[in-house]
């Protein structure tokens, strides 16, 4: 089963729908959990949300990318975020959600626990993620955000992809 996705419609405090004015600074997400961590993707990114299925595993990956899924005839690579984020692998049971997402527009799958809910922000209410050391896995997050007294790390999609080590040649590249 999937769901396609479009920006929500903002709700004013006293529940009656509200129109977005343009040029606000307003931004919209969806949450989702990796174990008890909330985060959040631009909404403009994502194209549908599907339950989990199984996937195809290709050899020579990195250990986060899952695999990848037919869907719909686009061959779509799966990332596994709890991995990625260096919690372990997904034990991926069909309660797992994978997010399409548009990343340099290619479908990539994101693998995480369920979908939280669509939270709108401030852009004056994202904060910078602390840099205290300089490492990698920090280097996919956008920012930070509070909602429901809650920390909602924010992903920035054009960085959550693993890097090619330079010397690993691409496919086109190697000699067979």
């Amino acid at each position: 089963m999937s769901t396609p996705i479009v920006p929500a419609q903002l709700n004013s405090p006293g529940g009656s729908p509200a129109a977005v004015a343009v040029g606000t600074d307003l931004s919209e997400f969806i949450s989702f959990a990796i174990g008890d961590d909330q985060y959040g993707v631009d909404i403009m990114a994502v194209r549908e949300i599907k339950e989990w299925s199984n996937v195809t595993q290709l050899p020579n990956q990195p250990d986060c990318m899952r695999g990848v899924l037919n869907l719909r005839g686009v061959i779509v690579p799966i990332l596994d975020l709890r991995c990625r984020f260096g919690q372990g692998f997904t034990a991926a049971t069909p309660m797992h959600i994978v997010l399409i997402v548009q990343i340099a527009g290619r479908s990539i799958g994101l693998l995480a626990d369920r979908v939280l809910d669509i939270v709108s922000f401030e852009k004056s209410q994202i904060q910078p993620v602390p840099k205290v050391v300089e490492s990698e896995r920090v280097d996919f997050l956008s920012g930070l955000a509070v909602t429901g007294g809650e920390m909602l790390a924010l992903i920035d999609l054009d960085h959550v992809l693993p890097a090619q080590p330079a010397n690993q040649a691409t496919p086109a590249q190697q000699v067979h």
